[in-house]
């Protein structure tokens, strides 16, 4: 006969329980709503892995004493520990995936319009916006830069900085950020109305930029991580191979390279992300006060840049002749294409001539590239 006090029924917990009901809800949201589901899937089945008890695939040995949960600077035992400690914490999944979303890159929409770059650069400021609230509610200048840095909603980009300045909510900050990318239609469409009149919404804009040339598309990444990094030296990892990747893919002669970091490499790297972020979501980490705080911050410094984007947008309206619509500043963060996705539906919307993906798709990259700039420029202030 099974003795219960022998199986993993005997170790279960309230605190695990609930995360259990967590990770069930990613799965929910990944698979029924497909939010994201390239992420949450494998986030929400690893946080139901970790949580049952007696597992030890996050099992980690701290002077001698063994933890079945992981702890930060620990020795990695368990299976995920040690995915968790060579893919995160030395840094290599989210750098390389940078690798392959830049191989999956049109800078098309930017070298056409180069003034969309401002758009990116100004959603910046709601990352500004929450770091300066997390100070304001106790939180450590390194960890109110890493609770920020969500408001870019760049998964990679959070994981690779909170790791460097606060890795104790690096689980959490992940968590949030990839969350929050998934909300990208729940999210911004109020924002975007609250502060756009009907009329503004219905701006046309010309679908068609004009066509950019093959060198362009060769020489703007190269130029790009040459004036960035010679700018703001500590973003080489993310802004270098992002370029890298695009370069791969731009220049004709390595297509295959290309198709590799965009396709079986990317697939790779985003399974071992999810179960990285997800295993280290046990109880004993993920449910403190200050984590739920993170979350609370994070929705905050995402609705603020998708804010800022939008008045930036309006106070160029001011100088230009020809005007934009305000909608694609909202496109400045780094969720790419759900953002650019959500300007193109509310642009139909309010008018059914206009055909915004294009347009927004330049704000888009350009809140990748800003979004990797800020935590350059973070991690040489405070790494």
């Amino acid at each position: 006969m099974l003795d219960i006090f022998q199986t993993g029924f005997a170790g279960l917990t309230p605190g695990s329980v609930v995360m259990l009901v967590i990770g069930g809800a990613l799965l929910y949201l990944g698979i029924a709503k497909k939010m994201e589901p390239l992420l949450l899937v494998p986030i929400g089945f690893a946080v139901i892995l970790v949580n049952l008890p007696f597992g030890g695939l996050m099992e980690t040995v701290v002077d001698g004493q063994v933890y079945d949960y992981y702890v930060i600077g620990g020795q990695p035992v368990g299976v995920l520990a040690k995915v968790f400690t060579f893919g995160l914490t030395w840094e290599l999944i989210p750098v390389f995936i940078f690798l392959g979303l830049g191989a999956m890159t049109d800078f098309g929409p930017i070298i056409a319009n180069p003034k969309t770059l401002l758009l990116g650069a100004g959603a910046q400021f709601g990352v500004f916006l929450a770091l300066f609230l997390a100070l304001l509610l106790g939180f450590s200048i390194n960890e109110a830069a890493s609770i920020g840095i969500i408001g870019g909603a760049d998964g990679p980009t959070s994981i690779f900085l909170s790791n460097r300045l606060a890795p104790t909510f690096i689980g959490t900050i992940a968590v949030a950020a990839y969350t929050y990318m998934a909300l990208v239609p729940i999210i911004q469409p109020p924002v975007i109305k609250l502060l756009t009149t009907k009329k503004e919404r219905a701006i046309y804009m010309k679908p068609q930029l004009r066509p950019v040339s093959r060198t362009e598309k060769i020489v703007f990444p190269v130029m790009a991580a040459v004036i960035i990094i010679l700018l703001v030296p500590l973003s080489a990892p993310l802004i270098g191979l992002f370029m890298l990747g695009n370069l791969l893919k731009e220049s004709g002669v390595t297509e295959r390279l290309a198709e590799s970091a965009g396709g079986a490499l990317i697939n790779v790297l985003t399974i071992l992300l999810g179960l990285s972020v997800g295993a280290f979501m046990s109880a004993q980490n993920f449910l403190r006060l200050d984590s739920l705080m993170v979350f609370g911050l994070g929705i905050l410094a995402f609705a603020a840049s998708t804010a800022f984007g939008i008045l930036l947008a309006k106070l160029m309206n001011v100088f230009l002749k020809e005007k934009i619509n305000p909608m694609i500043g909202a496109a400045g963060v780094s969720a790419v294409p759900m953002a650019a996705r959500v300007v193109q539906k509310m642009g139909q919307q309010a008018n059914p001539r206009n055909f915004l993906l294009m347009q927004a798709m330049g704000p888009n990259i350009a809140g990748v590239i800003g979004t990797a700039t800020v935590a350059g420029i973070f991690l040489g202030a405070l790494g």
